[in-house]
């Protein structure tokens, strides 16, 4: 009887063990058609994947501290996205990821991945597209979360940026955001292979950057007492708002974004949106004040005083230290926004307009001849130090020096305007690229993704030449009423991913179907990393066409083609209700409801009321 429960309970461990190498070897492959999606893409169908398993080891050049440190990222990404703690060594071996320099590829941000049974090979002609790189390899691979390995399909991958200036801004003047929220925030870029982050660093409601020789900036402007509650509202919200960052905490911010090769370009806003320093020093303004914070958020008509040697001065002290932080090529100036109402009352400017000669024209009044002029005096700091000159696109309105390089902000005209002055043009019209704006925030789901991702930067009516005037598109959001990291991330996601399409990948390869297809997995990637993205994008569209008489035929979707259930009698859809199938004919008098169901997860509840259509 002994050996009979002996040979049972060793036929019992054999099982077990049977079934725990069962599991071990279950593998599920990723796919390299991720966002943005790469320029080439050539698989070899009949070849088998690259698994990635615990012995499996991520090469780079020895001595290369960058490489090593983009390896160690790449390790850091297959934790995330596998369970598995891979190597990282400089000495080559079998069944490895090996990071590569190929001076030969083109293009210096360009990269290519190859993947055969026995391993990975990344190859970038600078270090910068090696890391772009490990970005795709990052989101081609499936979430396992250690349930089973991760392999990646056997292919070729060439990639490279259609735009080498691809930006993203974040507006701390009117809401402040910690540095350790800001380096979350680069790390959402670096997902999405933005390389220039905008840091928006002064505005009327606040002066977020330490400057030593000027220390009531910060010791005065970077308070306000409270803030309006909404557009239009006359109410307060009593709450003090405060912060701002010393020096050395933006070098710590320049020296996060290097690391993954994102560019920190700062901005100073003048001679407008200047309400901080006005308030911090009084003698800065055409009237000498008093001045106060601003409460409420708007274009205020007191600006700095075009026609002051001293202010002129104060404005190239500042960005004297600025460049001392920050290494960037453009140093922004901001430039947009600024009545000229004080500039035509002040003995001061008009005085300097007559020095300078200056005269209307009909193009240009001779007070944004004046702001051309003191744009220009503060150009020339910037360009003593190796440094570019870059303003918002009202600089237009004073004929700049063609070194300006203008962001296009105001409308899709700007930036072809722009481009025909023979400005450098950074493409970022309020109607599609600025997140936080709240009339074009009134989109919802695929609409507002689409908005985005549809947008053409260079304009048919450009010739070649004048396109090449177009070196990028930026993302932005102002803060005005983006107060905490949750809303500032459902305004960012998930159109930063349709941003990142639009300047990575040449507009032949663009698809919107094709795009939506991918951006499941890309939710899910924001999921595992703790970031928010607005769910409404997971939410049923009802479509309705005309029916018969009496009829309509209602058609429902999801980006995704989720499970869908609905009611047609205004009742709330559950998984119990009727699961859609195809198009359907409703009465008029239907109120048609709609839910989708990932996973037991439902989303938002979509409805239509038929009679209104």
């Amino acid at each position: 009887m002994k050996s009979i429960c002996f040979i049972c309970r060793w036929s019992l461990c054999l099982l077990l063990l049977f079934l725990v190498g069962c599991t071990a070897k279950k593998v599920e492959t990723g796919d390299f058609h991720v966002i943005p999606l790469p320029q080439e893409i050539v698989e070899e169908k009949d070849a088998s994947p690259f698994v990635i398993t615990a012995s499996t080891t991520i090469c780079y050049p020895a001595e290369n501290a960058k490489m090593e440190r983009t390896a160690r990222f790449l390790a850091s990404y297959i934790r995330e996205m596998t369970g598995l703690e891979l190597k990282v060594t400089a000495s080559p071996g079998r069944n490895r990821i090996q990071l590569a320099l190929d001076e030969s590829i083109a293009d210096k941000e360009g990269y290519e991945i190859q993947v055969t049974q026995d391993g990975i090979t990344l190859k970038g002609a600078t270090e910068a597209a090696v890391f772009y790189g490990i970005q795709t390899l990052q989101k081609a691979l499936p979430i396992t979360g250690g349930e089973a390995l991760a392999s990646l399909p056997a292919c070729v991958v060439k990639d490279y940026p259609r735009f080498g200036y691809r930006g993203f801004m974040v507006d701390v003047g009117r809401h402040f955001f910690p540095v350790a929220y800001l380096k979350e925030i680069i790390d959402m870029l670096a997902l999405h292979n933005i390389n220039y982050f905008h840091w928006h660093l002064s505005d009327d409601q606040g002066w977020r950057i330490e400057i030593k020789k000027y220390p009531r900036l910060t010791e005065v402007g970077s308070y306000r007492k409270e803030t309006i509650t909404a557009p239009g509202s006359e109410e307060y919200d009593g709450v003090p708002v405060s912060g701002f960052y010393t020096q050395e905490e933006a070098r710590e911010i320049v020296r996060y974004a290097a690391e993954r090769f994102i560019t920190v370009v700062p901005e100073i806003d003048m001679p407008g949106h200047m309400m901080a320093a006005l308030a911090s020093y009084p003698e800065l303004g055409c009237t000498g004040g008093p001045y106060e914070m601003p409460t409420r958020f708007g274009v205020f008509e007191e600006v700095l005083c075009g026609g002051s040697e001293q202010t002129l001065r104060f404005a190239k002290d500042v960005l004297s230290e600025i460049m001392d932080i920050f290494p960037s090529e453009y140093i922004h100036i901001g430039g947009d926004e600024c009545p000229k109402t004080r500039w035509r009352e002040c003995p001061k400017c008009q005085a300097k307009i007559r020095e300078l000669g200056l005269k209307s024209t009909p193009e240009h009044t001779k007070e944004n001849r004046l702001q051309a002029y003191f744009m220009g005096e503060v150009e020339k700091v910037i360009h003593e130090r190796g440094r570019k000159m870059m303003g918002w696109d009202e600089i237009l309105e004073g004929n700049p020096a063609k070194t300006a390089t203008v962001m296009a902000w105001t409308g899709v005209k700007a930036g072809i305007k722009s481009a025909q002055l023979q400005h450098k043009t950074v493409i970022c019209p309020i109607s599609h690229l600025y997140f936080s704006n709240p009339g074009y925030n009134r989109l919802k789901g695929v609409a507002s993704v689409a908005r985005v991702y549809n947008f053409e930067p260079v304009a048919d009516v450009l010739t070649p030449e004048e396109r090449q005037n177009i070196i990028g598109t930026q993302g932005c959001i102002w803060t005005e009423w983006t107060k905490d990291s949750v809303k500032m991330e459902w305004q960012m996601m998930p159109r930063i991913a349709a941003l990142s399409e639009l300047q990575w990948a040449e507009p032949d390869r663009k698809n919107l179907d094709g795009f939506l297809k991918r951006l499941r997995h890309q939710l899910d990637i924001y999921t595992l990393k703790g970031y928010h993205y607005k769910q409404d994008i997971e939410d049923v569209a009802i479509d309705i066409s005309p029916g018969e008489e009496g009829q309509a035929t209602v058609t429902l979707s999801t980006f995704d083609n989720a499970p869908v259930y609905y009611t047609t009698d205004g009742t709330l859809p559950t998984s119990s209700s009727q699961c859609y199938e195809g198009p359907f004919a409703a009465d008029r008098s239907a109120c048609i409801k709609a839910v989708a169901i990932r996973s037991g997860r439902e989303s938002g509840i979509t409805e239509r009321n038929l009679q209104d259509d």
